[in-house]
């Protein structure tokens, strides 16, 4: 299970297994200098929602607003991501919690390296033990790999349903590929649609959803 008690990539110096409060494990993360990326940041950006819902979204790692406001897809990215929780009757203070596979901005915005997803690891591992989420949404390659399989592509793997130990994770694209690519939102579109079907069958069956 992924959220096990022994990290895959955890060290005795770094044992985070004692924590089950998600605010004292937010303030533990909060001193993590695990990899170099700490030193090219504003902070370290831990996630937000509601920690009693069952669904979490995992995106890449913090850009430059995210950085900046301390806060997980707040910039154009989370403005269509917001618009497309919205049209599955949900919203992130409520229905989900959001949070990264990497907590600190890497530079330029550039793709997570492996020793830096792998740092961060236990971080992402805590959060999800307490959590205990039902389903996972991962939006795009980097939360895909470090979740799911680390040779996943995000093309290939999309919109296919994975269970593990009771846990249902669904790939689809990064808002900020439907951005770059406004043809893919269609494929995005499909793919939510089934997670709101899905919520309705793990969490809530009078879920209300405007669009599907």
């Amino acid at each position: 299970m992924l959220w096990s008690q022994q990290s895959l990539f955890g060290d005795p110096g770094w044992d985070l297994t004692h924590i089950n409060d998600l605010a004292a494990l937010e303030e533990k993360v909060k001193t993590c200098r695990r990899c170099g990326l700490r030193s090219g940041c504003r902070g370290v950006v831990f996630g937000e929602g509601n920690p009693r819902a069952k669904l979490v979204l995992c995106g890449e790692g913090p850009g430059e607003d995210e950085d900046r406001l301390g806060r997980p897809f707040v910039g154009r990215a989370g403005q269509l991501l917001d618009k497309i929780l919205a049209a599955c009757g949900f919203e992130r203070f409520t229905h989900v919690y959001i949070l990264n596979a990497v907590k600190c901005r890497p530079p330029g915005n550039r793709i997570p390296t492996e020793e830096e997803r792998a740092a961060c690891r236990p971080n992402l591992e805590a959060q999800l033990r307490i959590l205990r989420p039902r389903i996972i949404v991962l939006l795009g390659a980097t939360a895909l790999q470090v979740l799911l399989d680390p040779r996943g592509r995000i093309s290939r793997d999309r919109g296919r349903w994975v269970e593990r130990d009771g846990v249902w994770y669904m790939p689809t694209y990064h808002p900020a590929a439907l951005l770059r690519n406004p043809n893919l939102k269609r494929e995005a579109w499909e793919d939510f649609k089934q997670v709101v079907a899905k919520y309705r069958e793990l969490i809530d069956p009078g879920h209300v959803a405007p669009y599907c």
